[in-house]
């Protein structure tokens, strides 16, 4: 299988990596320092499950793929659009394209690029980040890959991908209802980073906060009924579920968006708290909590993209 994992950063490069160490050929699209020193040193990954080094191919431009099986997105949901109209021009009739970002319609923006046959729809579930260039650092609990078709069939591809992943050996599912576990993990990410993008606080520290408790399932509260709105059910005790994930992850963890946004770099707010706020607009229904997070933070997101 000819695989390409675009975003060498915390989800493709760990996912990737694995790949490759399990003898898959595996190209990678990075840039800059992270592009040069894999080039030259290698992919390193450092795991709580084990550390590894593959020296995959690796490139700067799409435009170099040629017959991928597998294009993995490792890219941020602000970069989805942009990245499927770059691969339209290099991917085959039968080029599976799974989405790993966070977000909730990653699948619905590549499907209105793409043809909708060469969409599969995805999530992940990692602690991860790029710790220097050329090293992938995973901080805790096993990572997952949860997968489908778009139209949610069992198809024979879909069924070989999961024999991949599993010789690769990470932890995957081939979902029963892609878009509803989509929104169960959304919803986790989405109420969480814009909090800890406000209060610049780690988990441990936002969960024992009686009030910062309260903006969480009220914030997901609103994201369940914009989902409901969209005919995804999720319920109140998918918000219980997500709650009880943050009180049991590690003290110090922090979300990707959150760290990108102490950072000063552009981040994933309009794709999570706007995105949300949009969506409540456009369906009748009152985002109040989304949107003081959203609009709180707006000021800074457009700094950050100047």
């Amino acid at each position: 299988m000819n695989i390409v994992v675009i975003g060498a950063g915390g989800v493709g490069g760990y996912f990737g990596g694995k790949l490759a160490n399990a003898g898959f050929q595996v190209t990678f699209v990075a840039r800059g320092e992270h592009l040069k020193t894999i080039k030259n040193k290698g992919l390193q990954v450092k795991s709580v499950l084990g550390d590894f080094t593959v020296q995959p191919k690796v490139t700067e431009n799409i435009s170099d793929i040629k017959n991928p099986d597998l294009v993995i997105l490792g890219v941020k949901s602000w970069q989805v659009t942009e990245v499927a109209k770059a691969l339209k021009a290099v991917i085959n009739e039968n080029t599976m394209v799974l989405p790993l970002q966070n977000g909730a319609d990653n699948a619905d923006k590549l499907v209105s690029v793409l043809p909708k046959k060469n969409v599969l729809a995805g999530l992940c579930k990692i602690v991860s980040k790029v710790e220097s260039p050329g090293v992938i650092h995973h901080m805790t609990f096993e990572p997952e890959i949860v997968f489908g078709e778009y139209d949610n069939r069992k198809t024979e591809r879909v069924k070989q991908l999961k024999e991949v992943f599993d010789v690769a050996g990470f932890k995957n599912t081939l979902s029963d209802d892609i878009h509803l576990d989509v929104w169960k993990k959304f919803l986790f990410i989405g109420t969480i980073s814009g909090i800890g993008s406000i209060t610049r606080a780690v988990f441990g520290v936002m969960r024992a906060q009686e009030g910062i408790r309260k903006i969480i399932y009220d914030t997901a509260n609103e994201m369940v009924a914009v989902a409901n709105a969209k005919g995804i059910a999720l319920t109140s005790k998918d918000v219980d579920m997500i709650v009880k994930v943050i009180d049991n992850l590690d003290y110090n963890t922090t979300a990707s968006m959150q760290r990108d946004m102490m950072e000063d770099k552009p981040s994933e707010l309009e794709n999570f708290n706007g995105y949300i706020v949009n969506q409540g607009k456009m369906l009748g229904v009152k985002t109040p909590t989304n949107a003081f997070i959203y609009h709180c933070l707006l000021p800074q997101e457009l700094k950050a993209r100047q």
